[in-house]
């Protein structure tokens, strides 16, 4: 992906020394990783060798890269007293590093504003309160007393049987005994990195992708190992080289509508992806947050593979209301015990009436008529904004889908 530019008011050296120098102070590259090699990198960002080269001496100049013989550059770990970088005059200073707490910090803070680009929500007025009523009001008389107790540790038994029929429409076959409800798709990627992970291990992670994801899992001690990803899904060559130099535990994903890419892996690729897991030995989680946005078509891993070695999340807060966090796994079945003992720890149980509203939703066809309304608005949306931007002369790196 070349995102360097001649336009830009820093040389194509700098402006790479940047990209990375704020990729290690963020922790997207981690002590001890690999940058790619000046070959690789610069057919990455369209810039030639020397620009490479270049920069490489310019993070080396700052201690934040060590390089070492015969084997490449790598991430060097952290001075306690570093000295004060030895850049050329006309460098810009870079920002502190962004945490990502701080990034979900204002976008809350930033509500008075109004919508804000890549909130990665929809606008409150495309959203139906009335719908959201009549699910609640049901769902409070249809529970009775039990609406006064915690809800079943693996979640709502009505949802998750509606689930299990939902999913068996894009082709994943999981019985209902095999999905867990979260309190959203991120609690559920949560349970099962703190299931399945220990710190220290080793996990691929699409790049670019989702910063929040990124610290998380940094958070916990792992070891990202960043796979470029582009239109048509993750480079399978590098995937395969990380894979065979660090043993990855588990690969997280999103393989319908990427974020911040828009693509969706291709079937082949897919099918790749899954030899790889085999051969490698490691777990596939699919972030489907945006499945109700997505082509019907859309291939899914957990499909080709049957739950075998992939582990399936969605939710609902991106189509119902961001306040809505109703999430869920579909997994193995001989994983999801210890899955719920993670959630039990986390959460005790999850909101089981707003569990039972959104089963009501599925089960008489309200939710699937608003995802189509919003997929309507959605496209028509799209549509105007590509107009706008291609009007003033922007262009896209990648085709507009979904969300993004």
């Amino acid at each position: 992906m070349n995102d360097l530019t001649r336009e830009a008011g820093a040389s194509l050296t700098e402006q790479l020394a940047m990209r990375y120098a704020e990729r290690i102070q963020q922790r997207l590259l981690l002590p001890g990783a690999r940058l790619p090699s000046v070959r690789e990198c610069a057919r990455r960002h369209g810039v030639s060798p020397y620009t490479v080269v270049a920069a490489y001496d310019q993070l080396l100049a700052r201690g934040l890269i060590e390089a070492r013989k015969q084997r490449g550059f790598f991430v060097r770990e952290p001075r306690h007293a570093p000295a004060p970088p030895r850049t050329p005059r006309h460098l810009p200073e870079l920002p502190p590093p962004i945490d990502a707490t701080a990034l979900i910090r204002g976008m809350f803070l930033g509500r008075a504003a109004g919508n804000a680009p890549g909130l990665g929500t929809l606008p409150p007025q495309w959203l139906d309160l009335p719908l959201l009523n009549t699910a609640l009001r049901r769902a409070m008389s249809t529970a009775g007393a039990s609406a006064l107790q915690y809800g079943d540790p693996a979640g709502d038994a009505r949802l998750r049987e509606v689930l299990s029929r939902r999913l068996a429409d894009v082709g994943v076959a999981a019985q209902a005994r095999q999905i867990v409800t979260t309190v959203g798709a991120t609690h559920a990627l949560d349970i099962i990195s703190r299931t399945l992970l220990r710190p220290g291990d080793a996990v691929l992670v699409d790049e670019p992708g989702w910063a929040v994801e990124y610290a998380r899992l940094t958070r916990q001690g792992l070891r990202l190992l960043p796979v470029p990803r582009g239109v048509d899904g993750p480079d399978l060559d590098a995937m395969e080289a990380l894979a065979r130099a660090h043993a990855p535990k588990l690969y997280a994903t999103v393989s319908v509508l990427h974020n911040p890419t828009g693509g969706s892996l291709p079937l082949a690729a897919a099918h790749r992806v899954l030899k790889l897991a085999e051969a490698h030995d490691f777990m596939v989680v699919e972030d489907d947050t945006y499945a109700h946005f997505a082509p019907e078509h859309a291939p899914r891993l957990a499909a080709l593979d049957g739950l075998q070695r992939t582990i399936y999340v969605s939710g609902f807060s991106k189509i119902l209301s961001p306040g809505w966090r109703v999430g869920y796994l579909a997994a193995p079945a001989h994983w999801v015990e210890r899955f719920i003992d993670t959630k039990l720890l986390s959460t005790l149980t999850t909101p089981a009436l707003l569990e039972h509203a959104v089963a009501l939703m599925l089960e008489q066809g309200a939710l699937r008529r608003h995802a189509e309304r919003i997929a309507t608005r959605l496209t028509a949306a799209r549509a105007r904004s590509v107009r706008l931007a291609l009007e003033t002369g922007c262009r896209f790196a990648a085709p507009p889908q979904g969300l993004f």
